[in-house]
Formats: C-alpha cells, sequence, structure tokens
C-alpha cells in the first residue's frame, strides 16, 4: 500500500511538504498533475488538479525520486505546495480518493526506510533524536549517530564475537583436522578486550544524560539563599525569595543549557526537622529529588548552616557558601565535593561558579569524542551481552561447546540494537514516539 502523509506542522505556514512512498507514488502524482512524471531527482513546478473535477488546488513543486534510491526505498514523491491550511487540506483529499493510497502513520516512512534496509535501527532513532533536538551538543550526537557511528559501534563488536564463535566451531567441529592447536581458547581470549570496551561504554552515561537532559538539585537549610542562586542561574525570578523560613515547599524548576546541555535546576523546600505538615512533605520531596539528581548544589550561608543535608553530597557535587558578603562559612565536606565562595545579593563570585558548572557539565555530559548509547533499549542490551561474554569466558576452561552457544547468543543481544535480528519484535518499539510524516 502507498503511504502520504504531511511532513511539516499543521498549520498556516508559507510552505507545506507532503510525501508519498510506495508502488503507486508516481501514478499518484501523475493523476495530480494530469502530466508525465519529470525526471528522477529534479524539482519541477505542476498544477495540482482535483482528479474529480479537474479543479485547480494549487502550484507546487515535485520531486520524483524512484526507488530503491530513495528514502524509504520505496518509489517516493514530494509535494511541496503553500502553506494555507484550505491548499494542504484540498491536495490529502484528494490523495485519499486515489486508489491504492492510505495515510501513513507515525513514523512509517522511517519504517520502511529500516524494513527496506536503507537504515539500521540506531540511524532510525536518531531521526527521531534529531527532530527532537533543542541543543546544539544534542543535534550533534543525533547527527552523528544518523551517520552510522553507533551502529558501526556495535555491528564492529559483533563481528569480532562472530569470528571468534567460528574459530571455536572450527576447532570444535574439525578437532581431528590439522588446524592450530588451541585454535578456539585462542579465540576467546582475544574477546578479553572486547569485554573491557563493553564495560566502558556501558560506565559512560554521556548519551543518555545528554539526550534526556541533566537534572540538578540546589538543597540546603531555610534561608541559606537557594531560591536567589537558582534566580541568578536562570537569570529571571523563577522562585520567590523571602526571609520568613520554609517559604519554599514544593520543588520550582526552572530550564537552561549549559554546554550545549539541557538542564533542569530544582529549587527545593528547605531541609529542617521542624514546621507544620506540608512543609515537611517538601522536605522529604526535597531529599527524593537530591538522591535522584544528577548533580547537587548545597548552599550554605553563615547564619544557615546545613545540617545533616551534607551526608546527600557525593563526589562531584558543589557546595556554595553563600553570603560571602557577611563572612566566611567553615564546614567539612565529603572528598570530591568542590567549595565555591559567591554572595547571590552582590552577584560575587555568581559568574565565575556558573562558568565552574558549566565546564563541568560538558566534561561529564556533553558530546563524547566517541559514540555513546542513548536509549534504554541498546543499555539492556548490551549488558545482555556481556552476561553471555563472561558465561564463555566461564566455560572455555569446562566446554567449548557451552561457550559457542553464549558467543551466540551475545551476538544476538547485539544485533537485536541495530535491528539485524528480530527486528519486526523491536519496530513497534523503536517508533512509538514517532511524528506523523517521519
Amino acid at each position: 500500500m502507498t503511504i502520504y502523509a504531511l511532513a511539516t506542522p499543521v498549520g498556516r505556514s508559507a510552505l507545506a511538504v507532503i510525501r508519498l512512498s510506495g508502488a503507486r507514488a508516481g501514478a499518484a502524482l501523475t493523476t495530480l498533475s494530469g502530466k508525465a512524471l519529470p525526471k528522477a531527482r529534479e524539482a519541477r513546478v505542476r498544477e495540482m488538479l482535483c482528479p474529480e473535477t479537474g479543479r485547480e488546488l494549487d502550484q507546487a513543486l515535485v520531486v520524483w525520486m524512484p526507488g530503491p534510491h530513495s528514502f524509504t526505498g520505496e518509489d517516493c514523491v514530494e509535494i511541496h505546495t503553500h502553506g494555507g491550511l484550505a491548499v494542504v487540506e484540498s491536495i490529502l483529499r484528494a490523495l485519499s480518493n486515489i486508489d491504492g493510497l492510505r495515510p501513513a502513520e507515525a513514523g512509517e516512512f522511517t519504517r520502511r526506510a529500516v524494513v527496506n534496509g536503507r537504515l539500521d535501527l540506531t540511524a532510525a532513532e536518531a531521526i527521531g533524536d534529531l527532530i527532537d533536538a533543542e541543543t546544539s551538543a544534542q543535534q550533534q550526537q543525533a547527527l552523528r549517530q544518523m551517520r552510522g557511528a553507533l551502529g558501526a559501534l556495535y555491528n564492529g563488536w559483533r563481528d569480532r564475537i562472530k569470528t571468534a564463535l567460528a574459530h571455536l566451531e572450527a576447532d570444535i567441529e574439525f578437532a581431528d583436522e590439522d588446524l592450530p592447536g588451541g585454535l578456539g581458547q585462542t579465540a576467546l581470549a582475544a574477546l578479553d578486550g572486547l569485554t573491557d570496551d563493553i564495560v566502558a561504554h556501558l560506565a559512560d552515561q554521556r548519551g543518555e544524560r545528554l539526550r534526556d537532559g541533566i537534572s540538578v538539585a540546589i538543597i540546603g537549610s531555610p534561608n541559606a539563599g537557594k531560591s536567589s542562586i537558582i534566580n541568578v542561574l536562570s537569570k529571571k525570578d523563577a522562585a520567590i525569595v523571602s526571609p520568613q523560613a520554609g517559604t519554599t515547599r514544593d520543588v520550582v524548576e526552572v530550564s537552561l543549557v549549559l554546554a550545549g546541555v539541557p538542564v533542569a535546576i530544582a529549587d527545593t523546600a528547605g531541609l529542617r526537622v521542624s514546621g507544620d505538615d506540608i512543609e515537611m512533605q517538601g522536605v522529604a520531596r526535597a531529599k527524593r529529588r537530591a538522591e535522584e539528581a544528577d548533580l547537587r548544589l548545597l548552599v550554605v550561608a553563615p547564619d544557615a548552616l546545613p545540617g545533616d543535608a551534607v551526608d546527600l553530597l557525593v563526589a562531584g557535587d558543589f557546595c556554595l557558601a553563600n553570603k560571602a558578603d557577611l563572612g566566611p562559612t567553615a564546614l567539612a565536606l565529603p572528598d570530591g565535593v568542590q567549595r565555591v565562595e559567591l554572595s547571590a545579593l552582590t552577584g560575587q563570585g555568581v559568574e565565575e561558579f556558573r562558568t565552574v558548572l558549566t565546564e563541568t557539565l560538558g566534561a561529564c555530559f556533553g558530546l563524547a569524542e566517541q559514540p555513546a548509547l542513548t536509549r534504554a533499549r541498546h543499555r539492556v542490551a548490551l549488558e545482555e551481552a556481556l552476561t553471555y561474554l563472561r558465561q564463555a569466558e566461564e566455560a572455555r576452561h569446562r566446554a567449548l561447546e557451552l561457550a559457542a552457544e553464549d558467543l551466540r547468543l551475545a551476538s544476538r543481544a547485539l544485533g537485536r540494537i541495530t535491528g539485524q535480528v528480530d527486528i519486526e519484535a523491536l519496530l513497534d518499539i523503536v517508533f512509538a514516539d514517532f511524528c506523523i510524516g517521519k
């Protein structure tokens, strides 16, 4: 069945793009224009006509892209029309009346590209990420993955497993032949470095954090200046500032982009034991948000020491000694927690801290030099492959046949990431969040 969809957002605009893909795409264009197909991949102006009445609907720029050299691998057409609602609706209505055509489902164009071998699943996921990208670093990560960097990495690992498996099976099946001694053991030993590579890849969470965004929690005692800190960092009055303790009772969140990384900074309720029931719920939420955050900023002051809030800090977090204009704040901190003197009131040290925070987020969560895994689906498959590789290592000293089976399962797990195996079972998962027209 040939599919069609509006590929640009619905609404009044200068231009709109309607896409078609399938065996009847060319015939549909001929029907709409009343003319023969233009040369492949050359844009031509054509009148769009109502098939029933011959009434002119628009003058459009059309492109004919015969398969298999198209995005989907099928015959494709793009119709670039004027973006008026009536124009777009009339052309879509005309397409709906042509036999053999139906509206596309969400992600169906990209899905057909995967099924027809034009893309692997990691590249298809990258297209969705590129559409959703809000920062330059997200954009660059998606472009790298769309061009095949991540798929090439996983396919390379799979090829190493398949080579080792071939040598191992040769050692098992042709033990009586004149083969090099210990061929299977040598092949398994060669995979030791692969296990280390996968472990390092799983430990690097930059790709996932860059795609999903970084969570930063501001914590501390009441009146330490947490709300003032979030206001100066966001450069707007995001939180209410008051000398009255317990003003912030729920999480107040602002979104920033630092080092090309999307960051959600949350101002939380002041951490103290006393207070009414509502404030105590806010304190519980503050602690939970701090525990779940990627980074914590503990705000202290000479007149507002943090108590046991220090226990929430881990290496890499920051302690902001606020109200530096009132004097220093003496406080013992865990190893790896960086102390910064500043004053949200006077601005002392604020820009310097913003620079340090930006550099820290860029180094820890920014675009990695090497392709990084970007989705939980990848992580699950990699962890499964790693388990089988370790089992193969354990089995090498007991039974090569068991080691061979573990290698087959490890290869299969990696193949699921790119869609080399079990593709039909994965398609609905991968395209669940795609938009219509893509």
